[in-house]
């Protein structure tokens, strides 16, 4: 089992920046793939980014490409999820979800472990 938590969402003018937290706790130690996504009022829940357990890969939505930067650190059980230049279509909850494999999946199907949520408002 892997319990995951997110953290740092909030309200932000347009062209403003946040960094989002995923701390990750429990059988970590045999590695996953973190995935974050988002889901705004009325619409479906969409893949954002998602890092493999090395770090080496990363993937995005083309909608983000350039603005957002998924990293992590795997001594803290951590991923980051930088978010800048923000735009009110970001505006979602925006959950990270962790996988026990090592293929970077952009499908919310296939990802175990989901937390709760924050989320992130970006006003015009």
């Amino acid at each position: 089992q892997v319990q995951v938590v997110e953290s740092g969402g909030g309200l932000v003018q347009a062209g403003g920046s946040l960094r989002l937290s995923c701390v990750a706790s429990g059988r970590t130690s045999s590695g996953y793939v973190v995935g974050w996504f988002r889901q705004a009022p009325g619409k479906e829940r969409e893949f954002v980014s998602a890092i493999s357990w090395s770090g080496r890969r990363t993937y995005y939505r083309d909608s983000v490409k350039g603005r957002f930067t998924v990293s992590r650190d795997n001594a803290k059980n951590t991923v980051y999820l930088q978010m800048n230049s923000l735009k009110p279509e970001d505006t979602a909850v925006y959950y990270c979800a962790a996988d026990m494999s090592v293929v970077i999946h952009t499908t919310s199907a296939e990802y175990d472990y989901w937390g709760q949520g924050t989320q992130v408002a970006v006003s015009s």
